[in-house]
């Protein structure tokens, strides 16, 4: 497809504001860490988290963790400062150093610091919301949101804001519009029907990955052992773990075919059964940003289990059926991420800031 139905918008200014969002939320968190290693209290990572043993964090001492993030945090928040000059002013060993730090961070707090948990809390978001004026899921809310959890959507945040900013940064640097990153001489694999080709196959890859794992959890909550003993699957169903699976099924299976709209007809125009919207076009970002946190999420997942040798093992003495789909994890998150970009490339028209497109 190489629809790009988007109309020109109007001149947009939230380029503008990235630099010093991102240097206000990294410097307020960057206060809270220095108040942290001034007290000692309230760092949420490494030992201080009994459930960190898939977080990379856990490999920093505590007592160096609250000084390290005071000293990232409020050096990056000075950088995004700094970016928040005309690029073009500045030289061009300062602007490379801004963007290599600035890029390393981002990745830093929206990959590394983040882990499982964002994912999983995602995922049980819906049955945690719905549920809770029934009392169902049977679990105690203080457990679930807790401020290590609040710290690593924090962070999510953070990287994202921080990457913007870079990302607008450089595209000042190479004199192309801040808004939409259009030069003068637009390379070819961007162009609509570039993406398309190559967003297929990326949008096919993230869809089959989610529901080979949905397929697991469906399996055992059917009263099927796939890839686990008659014993465990029992053991489960006494618990009621298997419908907790089954509740992370189905967001997967939702989430693959909400990916697979990122290249149909009907992820660009609401379909007939939408009441009131039938018809209509889909808003661009209401499909690029939870697509992007969702790959973002699923990457910093993965980094975490790729890290722990337990995860290695599953393609070893520990492979089955159960087990299998979560080798694929590495290559979700790259692949979502991709067929959000290519929906992105397809579908943004023409900028109203530069008048490109």
């Amino acid at each position: 497809m190489t629809i790009t139905d988007a109309p020109p918008r109007p001149a947009t200014r939230w380029p503008d504001r990235l630099a010093p969002l991102a240097a206000g939320w990294l410097g307020l968190w960057g206060v809270l860490a220095l108040l942290a290693t001034i007290t000692g209290a309230g760092y949420p990572f490494g030992a201080n988290d009994p459930h960190g043993d898939t977080n990379l964090l856990r490999l920093v001492p505590v007592r160096f963790g609250p000084s390290l993030f005071a000293v990232l945090l409020l050096t990056a928040a000075v950088a995004a400062l700094a970016m928040d000059r005309p690029a073009v002013r500045s030289p061009r060993q300062l602007r490379a150093l801004l963007a290599g730090y600035g890029w390393a961070v981002a990745a830093f707090l929206a990959l590394v610091v983040p882990d499982a948990r964002v994912l999983v809390m995602l995922g049980y978001a819906p049955m945690l919301i719905i549920g809770a004026p029934f009392g169902w899921p049977p679990v105690d809310y203080s457990d679930v949101f807790t401020w290590a959890l609040f710290a690593r959507f924090a962070a999510v945040i953070g990287g994202l804001l921080l990457a913007g900013a870079v990302l607008v940064w450089q595209r000042r640097s190479a004199e192309a519009c801040a808004a939409c990153g259009r030069g003068d001489a637009e390379r070819g694999w961007t162009a609509p029907a570039a993406a398309a080709r190559w967003g297929r196959w990326a949008a096919g890859i993230a869809a089959a990955i989610p529901l080979a794992y949905a397929s697991t959890r469906f399996a055992w909550a059917a009263g099927v052992p796939l890839g686990i003993s008659r014993e465990f699957l029992a053991e489960m169903q006494a618990n009621g773990a298997v419908w907790a699976g089954f509740g992370l099924g189905a967001f997967a299976t939702v989430g693959a075919v909400l990916t697979l709209g990122l290249v149909q007809r009907w992820g660009e125009r609401f379909p007939r059964w939408m009441l009131g919207l039938a018809g209509r076009r889909v808003p661009v970002r209401l499909a690029v940003t939870p697509a992007t946190l969702v790959a973002v999420a699923v990457t910093a997942a993965t980094l975490g289990l790729i890290a722990n040798p337990r995860f290695w093992a599953l393609a070893g003495a520990d492979f089955n059926l159960a087990t299998a789909p979560v080798l694929l994890w590495p290559a979700w998150g790259p692949a979502l991420g991709l067929a959000t970009y290519a929906y992105h490339l397809r579908r943004r028209g023409g900028c109203g800031r530069c008048g490109r497109g």
